[in-house]
């Protein structure tokens, strides 16, 4: 059988999930229609923004997870939000917040290893000129998007 892992997990992490309706509905003893119903109004209101699975990164050769605290340089320090899209953008970066305090962003990353990291990183701070990184690894993630693992 041909083997469509990756593609899968491409559409899976860019919110091609969908909920179970039936199974929804058995578990909180409801009728699936008001389910539904309540479902498209949270989308329809932009409460929902996309469903995704959640995955045992490990086990799909992404089990390294680095937080990376970034000081902008003073190129791009008064357009932290231009910086944090094209950040975006890398297939690297599961998340980019804006933020208060010593840092302007904070990038989670998700890389095979640590080698894959570490030219992800010198690669992004030679293109955007940041003036200062400080990373911290994450040695093993216990609860992720409100699911414990």
């Amino acid at each position: 059988m041909k083997n469509i892992t990756e593609k899968l997990i491409g559409l899976f992490k860019s919110g091609y999930c969908t909920p179970q309706i039936a199974r929804i509905a058995k578990h909180i003893k409801e009728p699936s229609t008001t389910i539904h119903y309540n479902i498209k109004k949270l989308e329809s209101e932009g409460a929902i923004k996309a469903y995704k699975a959640v995955f045992d990164y490990k086990k799909i050769n992404q089990g390294t997870c680095n937080y990376v605290f970034i000081n902008l340089g003073q190129d791009h320090y008064g357009d932290p939000e231009q910086i944090a899209y094209q950040l975006a953008k890398y297939d690297e970066v599961e998340s980019i917040d804006i933020c208060t305090g010593e840092f302007e962003l904070i990038i989670k990353l998700r890389t095979k290893d640590i080698d894959e990291y570490y030219e992800f990183v010198k690669k992004i701070i030679k293109k955007y000129g940041f003036r200062r990184t400080e990373s911290v690894t994450s040695l093993k993630q216990v609860k992720t998007e409100f699911v414990i693992l």
